[in-house]
């Protein structure tokens, strides 16, 4: 269920606000001893955004994020400028359990629908990072969110229900690195619509009692990443206000990433 991250920008370990690469912050830690801290207090999935990548898909740091992998024992799901099958299968093949997928994913809608169908819908996780407007129409971005993507969260997720989607992230933009908690009624909404996909929450976790506000509103998983950097509370702390264990589908996971039949992915 709990699921740290780290964002990374030319190798250094950053956090954004809202997504703005002018409102950035540094921190002076190892990306490696970061993640395997995490690891060692229980998470059994990491997230990782090469934010570099996410800007500019020509300068990814797939060297690094390889690097990481092999030094790490979690399962890892990795996004960011991920633009042609070509680095989808060079992510799986440094052992990246999951890929990320986002802003392809509203621009070259079909070519990712074949990636489906080619790699199985537990090798894939949409990102849908929205913009929620007054009429509380939620349009997706793209561009690590520097532009709109002109559709909305549940025409996208329409599009790859027939291709098995099975896992989702889902980020209210306007809420990421502000610390002011999640949008739990946007999670309860489309859990409620969807609810055979599994949902990552991510954006404005703060304090534990957000993680339990959100463990409580249907989401199936949550990405923290800030409030886990500057020590608001610890990893083992968040497992234990929600535990990775059996969810209300009765599903685990086998340990390898892939959900069997009766199983729930415990990220």
């Amino acid at each position: 269920m709990i699921i740290p991250a780290i964002d990374l920008i030319e190798g250094d370990v950053v956090r954004l606000y809202q997504g703005d690469y002018n409102q950035k912050t540094t921190f002076d830690l190892s990306p490696l001893s970061q993640l395997k801290s995490y690891q060692e207090q229980g998470a059994k999935w990491l997230h990782i955004v090469d934010l570099t990548g996410a800007k500019n898909p020509d300068a990814r740091q797939t060297r690094l994020i390889s690097e990481l992998v092999a030094g790490l024992d979690a399962n890892i799901q990795v996004g960011g400028g991920i633009r042609s099958e070509a680095q989808v299968a060079e992510l799986l093949e440094i052992g990246v359990k999951r890929v990320v997928i986002g802003s392809l994913a509203v621009k070259e809608t079909e070519l990712v629908q074949s990636w489906f169908k080619k790699y199985g819908p537990d090798a894939i996780c949409l990102a849908l990072d929205v913009n929620i407007d007054d009429s509380g129409e939620k349009i997706v971005a793209i561009s690590g969110w520097q532009s709109g993507g002109g559709k909305s969260l549940e025409s996208l997720v329409d599009a790859f229900m027939p291709y098995g989607l099975k896992h989702a992230l889902v980020t209210d933009i306007s809420r990421d690195g502000t610390l002011q908690g999640a949008n739990n009624e946007l999670y309860r909404e489309i859990a409620a619509r969807y609810p055979e996909i599994n949902w990552q929450a991510s954006g404005g976790i703060a304090t534990l009692d957000d993680v339990a506000d959100v463990r409580d509103s249907g989401a199936d998983g949550i990405i923290i990443g800030k409030a886990l950097l500057i020590e608001n509370f610890t990893v083992k702390q968040a497992i234990e206000c929600w535990p990775n264990t059996l969810g209300s589908r009765g599903l685990t996971t086998n340990g390898s990433g892939i959900n069997t039949p009766g199983e729930k992915d415990v990220s």
